[in-house]
């Protein structure tokens, strides 16, 4: 019986993809206790962070074929981050500096450099928004990289490098000392190069033979597997990065099964998790801190806890989304009225 998967299918259903990771990543977050039997499930929501990750990768090899001009490119990438950030960023950061009690934020120097690139977190490991600071610095190097493949195609190698990398941040003494507080960004870099790698792969909408779609159920069955014993059994007791290891083949076998499924899910399921996908950024920079954190104190459970953070969080998010759209559209309209080239959002 054939089972054929097509790598389109990323791209057809990229915005409900991103929905699933971002309510993969919200659970992730919730806490549960060590003997409950959900615990390892529960902690394999941070595969949400390497979905988002490799879809980002693939995005960006589409947006550098379409138009290979780093202005353009920064200038869209940034401009679709950068607004949400500062906000949440400044309600975040402000208030701990005027305390004075907040040990990453204790002079103006502090205070500004959070803001500006959550300074915290790269220098001391301050994990507080990490995955956004650490998006924007992987769209710095994105365009060199996708040059760097299109001229010399055997450097699609070099998320093996990365990997050799990240066992050298674990183990290798001077390296452990100097950069180990950034493991979780190091360890998340091969997926994100191979994200761009796979973009051709989706662009030119290549198609599997008959029995990809088996051989991506078992990658993900393994994976998957492995990753809830580790959690379940073993959390604590391993270097993390290996896990991240792992959750490679997991992230790409999960995310062309998902695809697939979600051709035969009601239109009306495609469209809540697209609304969340839109709103994937906003709700990430909310939910933890401003939602989730408040309600654990009250100790509802687990899933009544999951359930109000995200009926608290999708709103508040969308506000965020739609405030920030005003605002991109009040700066750019100048521009549009002058006979300028309009800023694409």
């Amino acid at each position: 019986m054939k089972f054929s998967l097509d790598w389109d299918v990323l791209s057809r259903r990229r915005t409900e993809l991103m929905g699933i990771a971002m309510i993969a990543i919200m659970l992730f977050h919730m806490g549960n206790p060590r003997t409950d039997m959900f615990y390892g499930l529960r902690r394999c929501g941070n595969v949400g962070v390497d979905m988002f990750l490799f879809m980002s990768g693939i995005g960006l090899w589409f947006s550098w074929q379409r138009r290979p001009e780093y202005k353009h490119f920064f200038r869209n990438r940034y401009w679709r981050v950068y607004p949400s950030w500062l906000v949440m960023a400044t309600i975040y950061y402000l208030p701990r500096y005027l305390s004075g009690g907040h040990r990453y934020t204790q002079d103006l120097a502090d205070l500004f450099s959070n803001i500006l690139f959550n300074g915290s977190f790269w220098f001391s490991g301050d994990l507080a928004f990490w995955y956004v600071p650490a998006t924007m610095m992987l769209y710095c190097f994105a365009p060199a990289y996708m040059n760097l493949i299109k001229r010399y195609p055997s450097l699609r190698w070099l998320p093996a490098l990365m990997m050799v990398w990240c066992v050298a941040v674990q183990w290798v003494a001077p390296v452990h000392d100097a950069v180990r507080h950034l493991e979780i960004f190091w360890s998340r870099i091969p997926i994100f190069l191979l994200g761009i790698n796979c973009g051709e792969a989706v662009r030119g909408k290549w198609r599997c033979d008959g029995a990809s779609g088996w051989f991506a159920l078992v990658v993900f069955v393994a994976s998957f597997g492995l990753c809830i014993y580790l959690e379940q059994q073993l959390h604590g007791r391993f270097p993390i990065f290996i896990e991240r290891l792992v959750y490679i083949p997991l992230t790409i076998s999960s995310l062309l099964l998902l695809g697939k499924l979600l051709d035969d899910v009601a239109p009306v399921v495609r469209r809540g998790l697209a609304f969340v996908g839109t709103i994937s950024l906003e709700v990430y920079l909310i939910h933890l801190h401003w939602v989730e954190m408040p309600l654990l104190k009250y100790r509802l459970g687990y899933w009544p806890t999951a359930l109000l953070v995200m009926v608290i969080s999708f709103p508040l998010a969308w506000l965020l989304y739609r405030a920030v759209l005003l605002f991109k559209s009040a700066v750019t309209r100048p521009r549009e009225s002058g006979g300028g080239n309009p800023t694409v959002a």
